[in-house]
């Protein structure tokens, strides 16, 4: 097998990025303390096609090179917004009429696995703080809870990887359809 050339990878450009329709998901960054975990969960967004980002709290917002690292431009092509916390930025996704589900191990959770969203549901996915997780008010705040299985001696993810678990599982799931790639 030959590795695909970047010509070859047929992609887009920021204009017709805005122009493509989006997978009606939110995420929400609940006081995310690294640049580059930000920048990697813009990325990951830009690649499946979510619609908008909402960073809360202390978590830093671009323009910052340690953001753009790992971004590689998606910090410009995905929307975002900034909140002062993660309850403010809950408050307006549900006027907008948003199902919040925080990523977090609690009593009643739902398994990733198990979770399945509704037709044409939208989503806001809240991830939290490197170290303490989604804030106790925003998980009270949340209409469920998803937690990814985990079996080894570690219970928890980097939220870059979590994120990109996350968003690629609600992405198949949702059963978003984009235009096949040219020459497919």
């Amino acid at each position: 097998m030959k590795k695909k050339t970047m010509l070859e990878l047929h992609r887009i450009d920021a204009e017709q990025y805005s122009q493509t329709a989006k997978l009606p998901i939110t995420i929400v960054l609940d006081n995310v303390r690294s640049e580059m975990n930000v920048g990697s969960v813009f990325r990951t967004a830009d690649a499946f096609l979510i619609e908008r980002i909402c960073l809360c709290g202390i978590t830093a917002v671009p323009p910052k090179p340690e953001i753009h690292k790992t971004a590689l431009g998606a910090e410009d092509t995905v929307p975002w917004s900034h909140y002062p916390t993660a309850l403010a930025a809950i408050d307006d996704l549900r006027q907008q009429g948003y199902r919040i589900c925080s990523i977090e191990q609690v009593h009643g959770s739902v398994s990733l696995e198990q979770f399945q969203p509704q037709p044409d549901e939208k989503l806001a996915i809240i991830l939290g703080n490197e170290v303490k997780g989604v804030a106790q008010e925003a998980v009270d705040a949340s209409d469920c809870c998803i937690e990814i299985p985990q079996y080894g001696t570690k219970h928890s993810l980097n939220i870059a990887n979590t994120a990109a678990i996350v968003i690629w599982q609600l992405f198949v799931k949702m059963k978003f359809q984009v235009l096949p790639l040219k020459g497919e």
